[in-house]
């Protein structure tokens, strides 16, 4: 695969190794877990449970406590929507956020076959590294396969999935995402 980075992230911050993912599952502590997030971390806001109204609703009061701690927060949708709704960015497949608006995008990953759409993307949240409760019962990819595959990324890897500080620091690698290893009290500690 060849190398390629869009400019849009370059030209305006760095890249932040770390990442809360929302869920219906943490709604309840995420504006605690973003106060306990370092400066500079990211947050992808999901929460498809959500009606349109409510979610926006939402994601406008998390965006704002994020960016009071200098965050980057993302929308979970289509790079048009992420702009209308004055999110930092992007998230979702290749084939939803490729197209549009230039802006942050984070492209989801789980396999070699899906880092084809990762060429437009800022970096691509690979998952899952390890058994998770998003997807219980789910195929882990395990340390092994996770790295085989980011090597072919043509954007920065985020690992996700059954991550948290203690599996990160044995994946050794620097960026990393979680929903329920960043919402609990003690995670960051």
């Amino acid at each position: 695969m060849a190398r390629c980075y869009s400019v849009a992230m370059r030209s305006r911050q760095p890249l932040p190794k770390l990442w809360l993912i929302s869920d219906a599952r943490n709604d309840a502590v995420l504006e605690q877990a973003l106060r306990r997030l370092p400066r500079g971390s990211g947050f992808v806001f999901r929460h498809y449970h959500l009606s349109e109204a409510e979610r926006r609703a939402r994601f406008t009061a998390l965006a704002r406590i994020a960016r009071a701690r200098g965050q980057v927060a993302v929308l979970a949708g289509s790079a048009a929507e992420a702009r209308r709704w004055s999110a930092d960015g992007a998230y979702g497949a290749a084939r939803r956020i490729a197209a549009g608006a230039a802006t942050l995008r984070l492209i989801t990953a789980h396999s070699l076959q899906e880092l084809r759409g990762a060429c437009r993307a800022d970096a691509v949240l690979l998952s899952p590294v390890f058994p998770t409760r998003s997807h219980p019962g789910g195929k882990a990819l395990g340390p092994l396969r996770f790295r085989l595959i980011a090597a072919r990324s043509p954007a920065p890897v985020i690992a996700l999935g059954g991550m948290n500080p203690n599996t990160a620091k044995r994946l050794k690698h620097a960026r990393w995402a979680a929903i329920d290893g960043l919402s609990a009290a003690n995670r960051l500690a």
